[in-house]
């Protein structure tokens, strides 16, 4: 009776045989493993890149995913839709590939059940918004930029407020997540963030004399008078 391992054994001899007399055979046959593996790769990945995807577990579609339908980037005049991984996952593959990799302990979660509940989950939202704000300014919000960059901006075409703020923010290495918190998803429950900064922001704005009704359309734009001088 042939044993498992007399049939590797003569499974190799004819490997061996293939490789010594035809040895492009073998080449051409790891070549195009290689290419279907390398696909089948990608293919799953880009899989998981998906909107589809991301709101596949109720722990998201549930929580997150109802309060970005009722915001500007899921629905808006020009029809533009920002979706789950063009805020979360870097474009450049190797980063995209680093993303997927910290991502996969999202799976212990799920195992666990530590936020299958909208309870639960309300209960780190802290946390898991922290976690984002912190790795959003680590890259320099690098994902809100691959939309929204300085260079592009029409500073003269936005709002006094949005004008001001934004060169200033420029001129001070500000990032994006620094004003806009909250922008797509609900804020964690106490915290209040405030457009146009904080308030070391607005100390800063003063030292720079900025006028206040700039920034504030309720308070009076100062009266100049021509006296004739």
């Amino acid at each position: 009776m042939t044993t498992f391992s007399n049939l590797y054994q003569n499974a190799l001899l004819k490997v061996r045989e293939l490789y010594t007399r035809r040895p492009y055979y073998l080449f051409f046959i790891s070549f195009i493993i290689g290419i279907l593996t390398w696909g089948g790769f990608n293919m799953a990945l880009e899989q998981t890149n998906t909107m589809e995807f991301c709101i596949s577990c109720h722990e998201m579609k549930d929580n997150v995913y109802q309060e970005y339908k009722k915001t500007i980037h899921y629905a808006n005049r020009t029809g533009v839709k920002a979706k789950c991984p063009d805020c979360h996952v870097p474009k450049e593959w190797h980063l995209m590939f680093i993303k997927k990799i910290m991502a996969s302990r999202e799976l212990f979660s799920k195992i666990t059940g530590s936020i299958d509940t909208t309870e639960k989950f309300q209960k780190k939202r802290l946390d898991l918004a922290k976690y984002v704000w912190s790795s959003l300014q680590q890259s320099d919000s690098r994902e809100c930029r691959n939309c929204h960059n300085y260079k592009s901006m029409n500073f003269s075409l936005q709002q006094s407020r949005s004008e001001n703020v934004h060169q200033l923010a420029q001129e001070r290495g500000k990032t994006c997540i620094d004003c806009h918190k909250g922008i797509a998803h609900h804020l964690p429950e106490g915290v209040i963030t405030q457009k146009g900064g904080s308030d070391d922001d607005h100390s800063y704005y003063e030292k720079k004399k900025i006028a206040c009704y700039l920034c504030h359309p309720d308070m009076p734009k100062p009266i100049e008078e021509d006296w004739g001088f």
